[in-house]
């Protein structure tokens, strides 16, 4: 079975041209982008009658007219800009991709949106060879290499490589958590960290292992699964000869052995050898069902139970036979 991975990379659109504008300013936009079409038009003018000019008097004011021109691209440039800008504030979105009909403001993003559907990833890194979309990407890939980390929070002075990393970091200190799960009103600091807790009212178990076909509802838990296959077991039960790869694992496992249970219920005094087990078990005090069927909402205080009922809704589906 394929190995499924998540890319982590953000695409980022740089938007070239994107300046933030006061609303009371679109009006006065708008009468520049007038004032300076009228302008254009008359320096068009003036160079037609000059260049009609030199030819019926055979001459050839070369620097004259190259100093015209050079006006004229200029002024269509930024005429040009100012167009593309105010489709910031109209939220006209005129260039469409052609296969998704995804729709942008500027071309620019358009053309870097189109390297999702291709696959293009013009900008190399010279030192790992690793390669990205967008020239953007690659600038904050270099951190890694440098250890370069421009963004610092001014309440704890923390740096970090990417300003999204700071954004969410500072939710720590202020306590915001915009990302809220809709069906149970949980809420995240980060949406990722909402993401993944999504696949616990879905079921949904994305992530697979290759070697056992194990199925996990993220990256984090995939990959360190995957080191059983791979990594080094160091940590031996002296009893039963298990191997393990960290100690707290084998310190969980001894308790098999020992019979030691340390985790115990406040309300019933019911003991457990792993904390995530007594967790569990609190739901049963607190009526706590975090397992939400997204077809009828009926919710469940475990996994399994969800999952029990999930076949009832595909038997459903299933037609009658014929008889």
């Amino acid at each position: 079975m394929a190995f499924i991975k998540e890319e982590s990379e953000d695409v980022k659109i740089e938007e070239t041209f994107r300046v933030k504008h006061e609303e009371t300013e679109e009006q006065t936009d708008l009468m520049e982008l007038k004032e300076e079409s009228q302008e254009l038009i008359k320096i068009e003018e003036k160079n037609q009658y000059e260049k009609c000019h030199d030819f019926m008097n055979g001459e050839k004011s070369f620097s004259y007219s190259q100093t015209h021109k050079t006006e004229t691209r200029k002024l269509k440039v930024q005429i040009n800009s100012l167009k593309i800008h105010l489709n910031v504030h109209t939220g006209e979105k005129p260039f469409i991709c052609p296969q998704c009909g995804k729709r942008f403001t500027h071309k620019q993003i358009l053309d870097a949106h189109l390297r999702v559907h291709t696959g293009e990833k013009p900008h190399t890194c010279q030192q790992c060879g690793k390669s990205f979309s967008l020239q953007g990407n690659l600038t904050t890939h270099m951190r890694v290499h440098t250890g370069e980390k421009p963004f610092i929070c001014h309440q704890c002075g923390k740096s970090f490589k990417q300003k999204r990393d700071l954004n969410a970091h500072m939710t720590h200190h202020t306590g915001e958590k915009p990302f809220t799960c809709k069906l149970c009103g949980k809420s995240f600091t980060v949406k990722g960290n909402l993401k993944t807790h999504m696949t616990i009212h879905t079921g949904e178990k994305p992530f697979i292992c290759p070697q056992c076909e194990r199925c996990f509802t993220d990256m984090n838990q995939l990959e360190k699964h995957v080191k059983i296959h791979t990594v080094v077991k160091p940590y031996i039960c002296h009893q039963c000869g298990k191997s393990f790869t960290n100690r707290a694992n084998l310190e969980n496992h001894m308790r098999i052995h020992t019979g030691e249970k340390p985790f115990t219920c406040p309300q019933c005094g019911k003991s457990f050898t792993i904390k995530g087990n007594l967790k569990v078990h609190m739901r049963a005090h607190t009526g706590e069902k975090p397992y939400k069927c997204l077809q009828c909402e009926k919710s469940f205080t475990y996994h399994t139970e969800l999952k029990r009922h999930l076949q009832t809704h595909s038997e459903k589906k299933k037609p009658f036979s014929s008889v």
